[in-house]
Parts: C-alpha cells; sequence; structure tokens
C-alpha cells in the first residue's frame, strides 16, 4: 500500500505541471496520441494462487536498457511492495492468506502470457511467505518495513541493481496511518535471483523536509539517461526524482551513473542550475503521484506520467522540453473505471520495458478506504491496471 496519501477528489485544487492551459500554448508541449485500455495487462495480474495482489509495480529490463522496443528474448524484473499470497476461490481470499511487505516477478519477452511470468516472495523453511527487503542499516528503527521506489540496473557500476527502498512506519490501524521517516537504497549484485543474498543496504540523504514544500522522498521515479540505456539523446546521467508535500511537488536530483553510492557528487535542481544543496531544491511541476515516470521521447522532449494528486480518477501527463522542464500542462489522459465501483486509483506510470515503439504502457494500483477487510472480501481489488498510450 505505497503511498497511499488520500486527497479529496472534489477538493482537488487547480495545480498542475504548467498550471492551466492557456490560450497560445506552445506547440512544443502539446502531443499527439490516443490512449485505451490494456486488458491483456491486466488480466495477466488476476491471479487465484500464490501471489494475488499487490501494489508499487516498477519495471526493469536486466540488460540495463530501458527503452521500448520489439524483443522476444528480453527479460524484465518486476518489483511490488505489499503483497498479498494465498489461494483465492469465488473470488476470495481462502483461510490463511498472508501479506508480505515486498515481492518480485520475471517476465520473458514482453508479451502478457500468463505462461511468461513468474511470481516469486521469500519462504522460510516451512514454506511460508516472507519479505525479501527488511530494513537493516544504520537507518532502520524497530517495526520499520519497507516500500520499493524505483530503480535501474546499472551497467557502469557491474550491472549492479540499484533499488529504492522507503522505511514504513505505521502511526495506526488505518491503511492511510503511516510515515516514511527515510529512505535507503538497495544494491543488488548482478545476476541475482530470489532470494537476493548479497545484496547492500546504502543510507542516503534523500530524505527530504522543507518548511516551504513539505516533507518526502527521492526515488518515485528513475531516468536513465545514457546512451546503454538507449536514452534518444542522452546526456550521460541518472536523474531520480522525489515527491514532497501536499502540493505534490516534483523535485530532481542527477548524477554519473558511475558516482551513483557517492552522494557528495549528486546535485540538485535548485530551479535554475544544478546545485550541492539539497536544501534548495525547487519543484520543476505538482500536482503529481508519489510513483511516476519520466520516459525521453524521440523528438527529445520527456513524457512525465502520474497520477494526478497521487489519488484520483485521472492518469495524467506532462510533455516537458528537458528532464526537468519546463513542463507544459496537465493533460488528463484517461478517467480510470475503478472509481465507479468504489475503488481508489493511485501511482499511474509508465513502463518503457514492457512497450513497443510508438506507444507507452502504462499502470495504475487500486486500493479502497477499508482495504483491510475488503480485501478478505474481494482478492481482486488490489492489483495493477494497465492502459496503452500511442503517440505520433
Amino acid at each position: 500500500m505505497d503511498h497511499k496519501v488520500f486527497i479529496l477528489l472534489a477538493l482537488l485544487p487547480a495545480l498542475g505541471c504548467g498550471g492551466a492551459k492557456k490560450a497560445g500554448q506552445p506547440a512544443s508541449f502539446e502531443l499527439n496520441y490516443t490512449a485505451e485500455a490494456a486488458p491483456e495487462w491486466t488480466e495477466l495480474f488476476y491471479r487465484k494462487s500464490g501471489w494475488f495482489g499487490a501494489d508499487g509495480i516498477f519495471s526493469f529490463s536486466l540488460d540495463g536498457t530501458e527503452q521500448a522496443r520489439d524483443d522476444e528474448e528480453r527479460e524484465v524484473m518486476l518489483i511490488f511492495s505489499d503483497t498479498f499470497v494465498g489461494e483465492v476461490e469465488d473470488d476470495k481470499p481462502k483461510a490463511g492468506y498472508a501479506m508480505v511487505n515486498n515481492s518480485v516477478a520475471f517476465l520473458h519477452g514482453q508479451e502478457p502470457h500468463p505462461d511468461s511470468i513468474r511470481f516469486f516472495y521469500k519462504q522460510d523453511e516451512q514454506g511460508q511467505p516472507q519479505t525479501f527487503f527488511v530494513p537493516d542499516n544504520a537507518n532502520s528503527r524497530n517495526g520499520q518495513y519497507y516500500w520499493l521506489g524505483d530503480g535501474f540496473i546499472n551497467r557502469e557500476l557491474g550491472n549492479t541493481h540499484y533499488i529504492f527502498a522507503y522505511h514504513i512506519e505505521m502511526t495506526g490501524p488505518g491503511v492511510f496511518d503511516f510515515i516514511e521517516p527515510n529512505v535507503s537504497l538497495l544494491a543488488i549484485p548482478a545476476g541475482s535471483r530470489p532470494p537476493f543474498a548479497g545484496y547492500r543496504q546504502l543510507t542516503t540523504p534523500l530524505h527530504l523536509k522543507s518548511e516551504s514544500l513539505g516533507e518526502g522522498n527521492m526515488g518515485a521515479g528513475v531516468l536513465v539517461n545514457t546512451e546503454w540505456a538507449g536514452a534518444p539523446h542522452p546526456d550521460g546521467y541518472v536523474y531520480v526524482y522525489g515527491c514532497v508535500g501536499k502540493d505534490k511537488n516534483l523535485l530532481a536530483a542527477r548524477v554519473k551513473p558511475k558516482h551513483f553510492e557517492d552522494f557528495g557528487k549528486w546535485r540538485y535542481w535548485n530551479g535554475q542550475s544544478w546545485d550541492k544543496d539539497k536544501n534548495k531544491l525547487a519543484p520543476v511541476a505538482n500536482a503529481v503521484s508519489n510513483e511516476l515516470s519520466v520516459t525521453p521521447l524521440p523528438d527529445g522532449r520527456y513524457l512525465l506520467v502520474f497520477q494526478v494528486f497521487g489519488i484520483s480518477d485521472k492518469v495524467g501527463m506532462c510533455v516537458g522540453l528537458s528532464p526537468v522542464g519546463p513542463f507544459g500542462p496537465i493533460q488528463e489522459i484517461w478517467r480510470t473505471p475503478e472509481i465507479d465501483e468504489g475503488l481508489l486509483p493511485y501511482n499511474a506510470k509508465a513502463h518503457p520495458c514492457l512497450s513497443k515503439p510508438g506507444e507507452l504502457l502504462i499502470s495504475y494500483n487500486t486500493i479502497t478506504f477499508d482495504f483491510w477487510n475488503d480485501i478478505g472480501k474481494n482478492a481482486h481489488i488490489y492489483r495493477p491496471r494497465f492502459i496503452r498510450l500511442k503517440f505520433r
């Protein structure tokens, strides 16, 4: 249940990537597109045995490339946060189902065929579900667990797979009763498979707290803008984004891939230039979600995809002229029909490595207010849903 900060839909302020659309809006912020449901992908995560629900889905091509292509041999790793495991009958989980805080899956090729995907969760000696990644570093506190953010496979540091991991503490019994007081970085060795023996946990200075912007963590999205990742107009940097405060401010940092673990070499966008001081961060957009994506387009622009204000019935996008903008106004590309079923959609993002050229596969998650009771009545309310954005 990643980053579920509820915003009453009827009270959404008039904020956004570039504010309201104005007369004479530059054509550079416009994108010709169509959006449609991708039911074959949504159906892939409708499962009745073992893994049957999760959120927090991010995807990574295991060769380190990031962009859309047709490749039957591509292998993609998917990561999830809170995950339900058990057997489902008549759409209800049977007694004995369990929740773990993170899980993974591996997909061979880029087609959503059930024979091509395998789901994994850690198991103890008795075969009972466990969590792969548990806080265990200098910033950990008793009772914390990890929700997973974005990441990438770093070809310049031995193909290490880096994943941001948020420290989560529950503050009450409700589904939204939690805080995120810190963020760590998982460093998984190249080629590592479940249960991921030998991975490292790095502390980071990437928890942000600002009187003017609010509080939050970096790691909501990662853009690998390098030649080896397949970026069409590479500048050689890895861009890391964060979502901070009640206005859902989008912040950006960057670093060369070879220096990714050296936080002294990270630089933070202050609105005009890249600064050593993270306290000078300035928003490049707002009204975004705690999980999102920034994807380079073939023409040199960048597409920011998110759930408007984190939880809403709107999947939004903004076109940017660089990885830090300026970004044009929010274009609402999809109304999530699950809202009419009483579900809360949240944290939309694009998956280039699951996409074909000329399109982007986009996921969003769903949950409910009374989740702890509702999941016992319907095992399928808590899983990724997918749409397809075609552009030209």
